[in-house]
């Protein structure tokens, strides 16, 4: 009845590794889970930093760049006065 040190059998140590295994699985497991919510977060992040960047840059152009509509002339108001009305112009008498 000679059993392993301390007493314990093959069984034990079977247990002990079954448990160690257990214990890797599970570590791995939840760092792949952290992981997968720091990359997505960080996808996130880029992609709203993304999209930000396309749209200043869109109005940046529409109101700096190459974009900006060409100005129109505005109406003006004239501050000098009407040109006097000409003198009616007599009619001449027809020619025989």
């Amino acid at each position: 009845m000679a059993s392993g040190r301390n007493g314990r059998g093959r069984g034990s140590a079977q247990e002990r590794e079954r448990a160690r295994l257990y214990q890797a699985r599970k570590d791995f497991h939840r760092s792949v889970t952290r992981r997968r919510t720091r990359d997505n977060v960080l996808a996130g992040v880029v992609g709203g930093v993304l999209i930000l960047a396309v749209i200043g840059g869109q109005v940046a152009y529409f109101t700096m760049g190459p974009g900006t509509p060409a100005p129109s002339p505005s109406p003006t108001t004239s501050t000098t006065p009407p040109p006097a009305p000409l003198a009616p112009v007599e009619p001449t008498p027809p020619v025989e």
